[in-house]
């Protein structure tokens, strides 16, 4: 089976495109020529030019355009009393006639603005009919090419043969959008695009919001459910001759992308094979499960399982997970040779050693992985806690109980253990999960995922976790608010920022993780070389190892600063400093403060006092996880207190900022986020509240009928 990566590598091998640009994308509402949108479209075919494509053009507008000159026309050369009477329909040959010229002339000078040259070629339904005619236009078309001519084709409206020209479904072609599709077959393109005055075809009206964009149609699926709404509003085709032009092309070996033309570079994006647009390929009945429809429907597969996950008893949950974790120690040699392919393919590919080392499963790693789960298996009941109960009225009883979010979208790169974590923590919250994780970890990630999932009873179904396989398919999952319920990306500052701004589905995670250890003057300096040395050293590639080290001033006078820098360079850590340390150490100055290393390597600087850590901490750090090391417990307590981070430690090292080590058994990421849940998140994290009444007939009736009480009730047992 193929993946959704696959719908848009036919880009890959594209070199004649030929692109229809509709009525409707080249005029405004009025009917006068959108200039913009022309011109946007020169502009791309000019740089496409450049690049070593081949673009034919077939435009239409002609008939629009004439419509609105020949109306002005009228109107100069009307009395008052011709305009008293019924005003007749304009011929449309003659619209044709008067709108082709309009329209070359602004093709011509687009083009010519951009120091290229065009050409009209004017074609009717019968012209097909000859074989010659056929041979003479591939001639003539080639030769064009070769000089780096543009094409533009349009249907000669304006000499047309058919009788009703904008009605006749009959013939070779009856509109530009099958003139189109004609031409691509009969020229051997490799690519058509059809631009629209909408992104795509739609599940339903594009202005509906329940409609949504379908990337890859899939004739066995969207035919009978796809319902189509008026043609253009200007010209005679629309969404519906789009599609069967589409068709046409498309099952004749040739893809075929609808897209919007209102864009100012869609073209371009199309042949970068982004996701844009509607894919009509005669392949797509392969890719069935996967693409937009295949995604969304993954989304209500996880829920609907949730939903029977949640209706077991807490001991056969309990047994899910005992399974789960007895099928990883079980598979630990399949799983590890899918990492190590990975692991090579990453150096081959010359990843950076951070990645590499947080992509690796080290020795007992599944063994450990399986001991976590085992954690989350035993742990007290997660659902259904009371957390309040109160007695609202006399036998009225009111339960506020701990309840699954539902479904869950974690984004993540290259840890493929975090894969385990997280897909542990949905079964014991009752929560239904979509994973996605980086490519570097493919093999990983689809290893892992199939031995979790088998071990899930039929009773649930093993789609209560899916894995997201194409990244295409990601801005489209961000779109269904209705069917997810949180997004949690742990990765790189640039994939959290980019979630964030993609979707209204709430997010908790991170961003960064600068991390800080502050050694205070009266801090007893053996400690607090173990402290910094397991901070940054233990694991530099995790978000909570130590960034930068802050020491008080006091000890660059007394050597305890050179104490902690030699302790460090021991170790092999890289170190660059802040303005003072820099200076006082003759170490290289650090480009910036807010920088999260990953690796062997940290900055250092000297501050005046705890307020100056807590100052340094707050303008440079992320939130995240930050540490001090002192004797003195007034001036511990000030950091404890101020320091406005998810986790703040007092002599300990920022690594044991983990939802493991905090008894959470596991965690699905960190949040530094003040909403919902802070710091390691585990399965309280993953709960929200939903409140249960149990009356006896109460009602409200203007507040008449009842005797309020709101008696606490919490911690008593109800009878």
């Amino acid at each position: 089976m193929e993946t959704a990566d696959s719908t848009r590598t036919f880009v890959r091998n594209v070199k004649r495109v030929i692109v229809k640009v509709g009525t409707a994308v080249v005029t405004r509402t009025d009917g006068r020529l959108a200039l913009g949108r022309l011109g946007a479209l020169c502009e791309q075919i000019q740089e496409l030019n450049s690049q070593g494509y081949e673009v034919i053009l077939v435009t239409s507008g002609a008939v629009g355009v004439g419509r609105q000159r020949l109306r002005y026309r009228k109107l100069l050369n009307s009395s008052f009393l011709d305009l008293q009477k019924p005003q007749s329909e304009l011929d449309g040959k003659a619209c044709a006639a008067v709108g082709q010229n309009g329209l070359m002339a602004l093709y011509d000078s687009l083009f010519s603005q951009l120091d290229m040259t065009s050409a009209q070629l004017l074609v009717t339904d019968n012209d097909f009919r000859d074989p010659d005619f056929r041979r003479q236009l591939n001639d003539t078309v080639n030769s064009l090419l070769s000089l780096k001519v543009i094409p533009i084709f349009n249907e000669n409206d304006a000499i047309s043969t058919r009788k009703a020209p904008y009605e006749d479904p009959s013939g070779i072609f009856w509109d530009n959008d099958s003139l189109a599709a004609l031409l691509a077959l009969e020229l051997k393109a490799d690519l058509l695009v059809l631009l629209s005055d909408v992104e795509g075809l739609y599940s339903g009206p594009p202005r509906n919001p329940d409609s949504k964009l379908i990337h890859t149609y899939i004739k066995e699926r969207h035919e009978t459910v796809i319902t189509f709404g008026d043609k253009s509003r200007v010209g005679r085709g629309g969404m519906t001759a789009k599609v069967k032009a589409a068709m046409y092309a498309a099952y004749a070996g040739i893809p075929v992308v609808i897209t919007s033309g209102f864009a100012v570079d869609n073209i371009i994006k199309v042949l970068h094979g982004e996701c844009i647009g509607t894919l009509f390929h005669r392949d797509a009945n392969k890719w069935a499960s996967t693409g937009e429809i295949g995604a969304r429907e993954m989304a209500v597969a996880a829920r609907e399982c949730s939903r029977r996950l949640q209706a077991l008893s807490s001991q056969e949950r309990s047994k899910m997970l005992q399974d789960i974790a007895n099928a990883l120690e079980a598979n630990e040699k399949a799983i590890l040779a899918e990492n190590e392919a990975d692991v090579v393919a990453a150096q081959q590919a010359g990843y950076e050693k951070s990645l590499i080392y947080r992509l690796a499963l080290k020795p007992r790693k599944i063994s450990n992985l399986a001991n976590s789960v085992r954690v989350l298996a035993n742990m007290d009941e997660p659902i259904g806690r009371i957390l309040k109960r109160t007695e609202v009225a006399d036998g009225f009883i009111l339960e506020k109980s701990s309840s699954p979010l539902g479904v869950l979208l974690i984004i993540f790169e290259s840890r493929p253990d975090a894969l385990v974590q997280i897909a542990s923590l949905a079964v014991r919250s009752g929560n239904g999960l979509l994973l996605k994780g980086g490519k570097e970890a493919k093999r990983s990630n689809a290893i892992l995922h199939k031995v979790i999932t088998s071990a899930i009873p039929g009773t649930v179904g093993e789609r209560l976790i899916g894995l997201v396989t194409s990244r295409e398919e990601i801005p489209e999952l961000l779109k269904h608010d209705d069917v997810i319920d949180l997004v949690i990306p742990r990765g790189s500052n640039k994939l959290v920022s980019q979630i964030k701004a993609s979707t209204k589905i709430p997010v908790l995670g991170h961003a960064d993780g600068i991390c800080h250890v502050y050694v205070d003057k009266s801090a007893d300096m053996d400690m607090a070389k173990r402290v910094v040395v397991d901070a940054k050293t233990d694991y530099p590639a995790a978000r909570n190892a130590m960034e930068t080290l802050l020491v008080h001033k006091d000890l660059a006078e007394n050597g305890g600063l050179n104490d902690l820098i030699v302790e460090l360079q021991t170790k092999g850590v890289s170190l660059y400093g802040g303005p003072k340390a820099s200076s006082l150490l003759k170490i290289p100055e650090a480009r910036t403060f807010h920088h999260e290393y990953g690796s062997l390597a940290c900055t250092v600087e000297v501050v005046e006092d705890v307020y100056a850590a807590i100052d340094h901490i707050h303008q440079h750090g992320s939130a995240h996880t930050d540490s001090i090391i002192t004797k003195d417990q007034e001036v511990a307590e000030i950091f404890l207190r101020q320091v406005d981070s998810a986790a703040v430690f007092h002599n300990a090292s920022t690594r044991f900022s983990d939802g493991f080590r905090f008894g959470l058994g596991a965690e699905v990421g960190i949040s530094t986020s003040r909403i919902h849940a802070r710091g390691p998140v585990g399965v309280e994290g993953l709960l929200t509240t939903r409140w249960l009444a149990r009356g006896t007939g109460q009602i409200v009736d203007g507040d008449k009928a009842v005797v309020y009480t709101h008696k606490d009730l919490s911690g008593l047992e109800i009878a």
